[in-house]
């Protein structure tokens, strides 16, 4: 293929099959060369230290911390930021070349595990070493889902890490897989193997992180968000990073500098830790693909924690800060310290600004995660045998900018009043400012809080199968329409499957990773399938009295 670049690791890839020229998150080739690098360099880790467990030697957390932070790195839309890729790479060398002095004896590892190189050869590697290296367009593809799988299960152990909480039989199963995948001797079925485990440490990964936040910050609990604005400096924190959060709103205490949540950060506002901070005031815009419109009218200094950064258009580059594994070539970027971030940059631009321009005023609710929907289940259940409740829709998942994306859209608003819908991540932004009602004290729409929150989801369903004494998890009357967009998604579909979750609707598109025979494994086995209409799908469900 003559093609500058070749990424297809998300649901708006070009045309549906590969971007070759750009990226559509606004990747270029020479950045996307360096993630394929860094990936193949993060394989060879993992290979190495594989080898240093199966010969009796213990890894260190920093190294486990080290691998998962790499593959965040290339999470779509975290990192654009080109050099610092390559010192992340320069980094990672080093840290490979030390291990295997400790290792001693590496020549049965593969190639990944032995190559080194300056900087200046960077380019050069990362031409041979990308996705369509692989012929095979089967192998390609299970190795990808599983390697998608693997960056959405890294970015939430990196969650839980910031924390403070490990996992070493996860990262000691996250390596191995990396190693696998330098494999060429497995075939298909050993690959088909390695995604379903993948799911399975999935869970494990998203319980460490439920287990850490909650543990650090509280169960969530039914709470009102504002949306509108006060008339003084403020600071927008966008991303998951709740232990930024936790610092930025430590370090603004008394400043006269006020903190929103935007995007995946909504949900902080329903820890009961985060509510003793009068400086957190609220919610400003919408899903993360609206942000070039809305950090302008913000005014004030932007900090992205993660991922779900867009390139930013330079009348607000300035005051664009980013941190951990986000990157953008011109921003500030702060660094972790001995264990602390000074955000100090961040506030004194926050001064210089003006207050934000107000988008929207009211409220919405939220903070349904697991407890919170366990401290009401008899209600629900109630609900449920009497009628009143008929169907539970699971629509987690990612927003985007497709336009096909209004599906989701015209779905909530299309469900009859005897339906509830359950979601997490930034999807919800596509009803849940509507108005949608409650059924018996029980709003329509129950948000669990961020896409690593679908464990909430599952919990939820879990719980409900052990209420009704059920066998089977799909027996419920709980039907999956998700939409995807990166590779978290992946992970927490990944997680649904190994759970035994069937009959997932995937949508606006099928991931384009997924080759023919792929796809067709996976509809005849889990039942998993894309979205037609609004009305079709809605029969499919077997949901009746549908305004559609």
């Amino acid at each position: 293929m003559d093609a500058k670049m070749f990424c297809f690791q998300c649901q708006e890839t070009a045309g549906g099959k590969g971007c070759t020229v750009q990226g559509v998150c606004g990747k270029k080739p020479d950045v996307a060369e360096m993630q394929d690098l860094l990936v193949y360099v993060t394989k060879g880790l993992g290979a190495v230290t594989t080898a240093l467990r199966a010969a009796g030697k213990k890894v260190s957390v920093e190294t486990n911390h080290r691998i998962t932070m790499n593959l965040f790195v290339t999470i779509t839309n975290a990192n654009f930021d080109r050099e610092a890729i390559m010192d992340v790479i320069e980094e990672s060398l080093a840290l490979k070349a030390q291990l295997l002095r400790e290792l001693g004896d590496a020549s049965s590892l593969p190639a990944a595990a032995q190559w080194t190189g300056a900087r200046a050869d960077f380019a050069a590697k990362a031409k041979t070493v990308g996705v369509l290296a692989t012929e095979n367009e089967d192998v390609r593809s299970l190795r990808e889902l599983t390697m998608y799988g693997l960056k959405g299960l890294s970015a939430y152990m990196e969650h839980a890490n910031a924390l403070g909480y490990e996992n070493e039989e996860v990262d000691a199963f996250l390596q191995s897989a990396l190693a696998k995948l330098l494999d060429d001797s497995l075939d298909g079925d050993a690959l088909t193997a390695l995604v379903l485990e993948t799911g399975k440490w999935g869970v494990a990964g998203m319980a460490l992180l439920d287990t850490a936040n909650t543990e650090s910050y509280g169960n969530p609990e039914i709470s009102k968000v504002k949306l509108g604005v006060r008339n003084r400096p403020g600071i927008l924190i966008s991303g998951h990073d709740l232990k930024d959060l936790e610092r930025l709103l430590e370090q603004t205490k008394g400043t006269g500098v006020d903190v929103y949540t935007h995007g995946e950060m909504i949900p902080a506002h329903y820890y009961p830790k985060f509510k003793k901070y009068d400086n957190l005031v609220g919610n400003y815009g919408n899903a993360w693909w609206q942000q070039k419109e809305e950090f302008e009218k913000f005014n004030g200094p932007i900090l992205m924690t993660t991922n779900c950064v867009v390139p930013p258009k330079d009348s607000y580059k300035n005051r664009l800060f980013t941190t951990a594994a986000v990157g953008v070539e011109g921003c500030t970027h702060i660094p972790l310290v001995n264990g602390e971030k000074d955000f100090a940059p961040v506030i004194e631009c926050a001064k210089k600004c003006a207050p934000p321009t107000e988008l929207e005023t009211g409220e919405i609710v939220g903070g349904f995660a697991h407890e919170q929907v366990f401290a009401v289940a008899d209600k629900v259940v109630e609900a449920v045998k009497s009628g009143a409740i008929k169907k539970f829709v699971v629509m987690a998942g990612c927003d985007g900018r497709m336009k096909s994306r209004e599906y989701y859209a015209d779905f909530a608003e299309a469900l009859p009043k005897d339906t509830v819908i359950l979601t997490a991540g930034c999807a919800k932004y596509k009803y849940i400012k509507k108005n949608l009602g409650d059924i018996g004290g029980i709003p329509r729409v129950l948000d669990a809080g961020q896409c690593n929150d679908s464990y909430s989801l599952a919990l939820i369903a879990l719980k409900l199968k052990e209420v009704f004494g059920l066998d089977d998890v799909n027996k419920l009357p709980v039907v999956y329409n998700i939409a995807w967009y990166e590779q978290k998604a992946v992970i927490v579909l990944l997680a649904l499957l190994h759970l035994g979750v069937k009959n997932i609707h995937l949508g606006p598109t099928l991931p384009a990773f997924l080759s023919p025979n792929v796809a067709k494994v996976l509809v005849e086995t889990f039942g998993i399938g894309g979205i037609t209409n609004v009305a079709d799908d809605m029969r499919a469900f077997g949901i009746e009295g549908a305004a559609v």
